[in-house]
């Protein structure tokens, strides 16, 4: 065999394996991904939310590609009956990507392209009404880099390249450094097919840089790349110097698919190198690994390179014995590319060894596995010609129906704003004096509030206390309460004015207001403050509604118990609701009621008349439950009140 032949056969072999680490991206721990399953489907079975039970069917599906790709398209097609039933587009998208993924690994390019465009299309509508843009556009994005990877592996190149940087615009738009190493790695890979080495060096590079950043484990499987084009290009100093450098890489991180191919690529260095012996070593570490992960287009690989090694050197017999083994692998998975080659290498080993019969039978069989892998390219061709042909056809067909439903709802909806105007005109002018009455009675209110937290014995008693620490050489402490004091000045100013507070704003304050009564208190209480895992970061709820009922417990229960007392403030949502609890372990309702001065009474029944009027008038605002429950703590094991606040779930933009 010439020596182009040679080299052409190993760029054409190896490259599947490439593609195998880098665009796949297959992962060696499947123990992990059993336990995190049972995790998810015991998730599934409890939650009653339609859109967290899509998208833990989603994840599902996900990590079931790499495992069974038929449970793949199982448990994505649950994920699309919950989507499609609540107009959940990001579910639904992520549900078509998970079906195209499953397509590649079985093999179905034209599957996995509709799906990927289906992902598109949901995606792009979902960024215009669901609100986590990044996570929507992470999705879009993966849709793209799956469209390339499909389009690489079809030889179309160009279209394969605009969908990776599709797919890295968006990533490189919200800052996904996984994502964009990732695409960066397969459009250097690609460009490497193509022979375009200083563009292939260009990509993986960067990748590589900030695989180093993130600690990624493929970031040596990278370095092989790199040092594969330096010695295709003749530059074998800097070969041998990413190759050394990767396998430092994979004494860290164990990864033996990874091992076994660049102990292939240290075969070939040596072999160039004319070190016959460190070549063979090297193979036969290749061929061991692939062996042991029972990888049998590696091993054919690995004894191929052998057989040829053994003819460089004249060792004909030997040489059979590998190219023989080589050829068997090759036709149990059915490689033709690697049949081919192998029936070329034993025709010419044959015919070293002067048997002619054995070299002509080897000889017609290898231009047997040529021809059919000519047919098969041009099937390849024709299928996908046939393919794009048809795409663009159901488009065409696709943008006239859509045109016709156009026309069809722009006249429908002309015809129905006919009708509605009048009933519109005569609803809004009903509408328009209640609302700008609850605007106006929002706004007293709020106010009222405002007034009622900031109340001038709270002020007063907290400059006291401070004033208290100084006289008493209590510097570090009353600092420190100024601080406080300070904070929760600033924190009532900056949101007291607008319709909603961020959850972990008023949890701030809460935390604040409570640390500075404790001081003020000499310690007379403990506190905590919890929300459970179901209350999202941007939930929001109206400002200075909570602090009033913190205040009356620690006035009312706990500064006339007799010893410490301690207050619970709890967050959780449920059914749709956030529900805000203040737990004191105080005297409860009826002692306080006793104990109470008119003055005092007087503040209470303001604070919980002022939120009942805000509630109400949160109900017609939202159209939703907002409701509050006081209750009286009387039993053996405790004593005190609870206040329950049930508030719909609002989210902040």
């Amino acid at each position: 065999m010439s020596d182009n032949k040679q080299e052409q056969a190993k760029v054409n072999l190896k490259l599947h394996l490439i593609i195998f680490f880098f665009v796949f991206h297959f992962c060696e721990i499947l123990h992990a991904q059993h336990v995190q399953l049972d995790s998810l489907k015991r998730f599934v079975e409890n939650t009653k939310i339609d859109t967290l039970k899509a998208d833990r069917y989603n994840k599902i599906a996900d990590l079931y590609k790499e495992i069974d790709p038929d449970l793949t398209f199982s448990y994505a097609q649950k994920a699309i009956v919950i989507s499609l039933k609540n107009e959940y587009h990001f579910g639904l998208a992520t549900a078509y990507l998970n079906k195209g993924n499953a397509s590649i690994i079985l093999g179905n390019y034209s599957d996995a392209l509709k799906f990927f465009k289906d992902a598109q299309s949901e995606f792009e509508t979902a960024l215009q009404k669901e609100r986590n843009k990044n996570r929507i556009k992470s999705g879009l994005a993966r849709a793209y880099a799956s469209s390339g990877v499909v389009y690489s592996e079809q030889g179309d190149y160009t279209s394969s390249l605009k969908n990776y940087e599709e797919g890295l615009k968006l990533y490189q738009q919200i800052d996904e450094k996984e994502g964009i190493s990732k695409t960066l790695n397969n459009i250097g890979i690609l460009y490497k097919s193509q022979k375009k080495y200083l563009k292939a060096l260009q990509y993986l590079k960067e990748a590589h840089q900030i695989q180093i950043i993130l600690g990624e484990k493929n970031a040596p499987m990278t370095l092989t790349n790199i040092g594969v084009i330096y010695f295709e290009i003749g530059e074998y100093q800097n070969a041998i110097q990413y190759y050394q450098k990767a396998q430092k890489g994979f004494k860290k991180n164990e990864n033996k698919r990874g091992s076994a191919l660049l102990n292939n690529y240290l075969g070939d260095y040596y072999a160039e190198q004319r070190n016959f012996i460190l070549a063979n070593e090297y193979y036969q570490k290749s061929l061991a690994l692939y062996e042991e992960i029972q990888n049998k287009f590696g091993a054919s690989l690995a004894l191929y390179n052998i057989g040829l090694l053994l003819q460089e050197q004249k060792k004909y017999k030997e040489a059979v014995h590998f190219a023989t083994k080589s050829l068997a692998c090759a036709r149990e998975i059915g490689v033709l590319d690697q049949t081919y080659h192998t029936e070329e290498l034993l025709s010419e080993l044959y015919e070293s060894l002067k048997e002619p019969e054995a070299a002509l039978t080897h000889y017609k069989k290898s231009i047997i596995a040529r021809d059919s892998i000519i047919n098969q390219e041009t099937s390849k061709k024709f299928a996908m010609a046939e393919m794009n042909y048809e795409y663009k056809k159901k488009e065409a067909l696709l943008s006239e129906k859509h045109k016709r439903e156009f026309q069809l709802i722009v006249f429908s909806v002309l015809g129905g704003i006919l009708l509605i105007v009048l009933g519109c005109v005569i609803y809004n002018r009903m509408q328009v004096k209640r609302q700008l009455t609850l605007k106006k009675e929002l706004a007293e209110y709020e106010q009222k509030a405002l007034h009622l937290q900031m109340n001038p014995h709270f002020v007063f008693n907290c400059l006291s206390s401070i004033s208290s620490f100084i006289v008493q050489n209590g510097t570090d402490s009353a600092l420190k309460y100024l601080s406080k004091f300070s904070k929760l000045m600033r924190l009532t100013l900056e949101y007291s004015k607008g319709s909603l507070i961020p959850i972990d704003k008023e949890i701030e304050s809460l935390q604040n207001y409570l640390e500075l009564e404790q001081l003020r208190f000499e310690n007379k209480f403990e506190f905590e403050i919890n929300s459970t895992e179901n209350v999202e970061f941007n939930v929001g709820l109206p400002p200075l509604l909570i602090q009033p009922f913190v205040e009356n417990a620690i006035l009312h229960g706990l500064v006339p118990k007799q010893g410490k007392g301690k207050i619970n403030v709890d967050f959780d949502v449920q059914n749709e609701q956030l529900i805000c609890t203040i737990t004191d372990d105080g005297i409860g309702l009826s002692e306080s009621k006793l104990l109470k001065e008119n003055s005092v009474t007087a503040h209470q029944s303001m604070a919980l008349n002022i939120t009942k009027k805000r509630l109400k008038i949160m109900e017609s605002i939202t159209s939703k439950s907002a409701r509050i429950e006081i209750l009286e703590l009387n039993s053996k094991n405790q004593t005190g009140t609870k206040a329950i606040l049930y508030l719909p779930v609002q989210y902040i933009s």
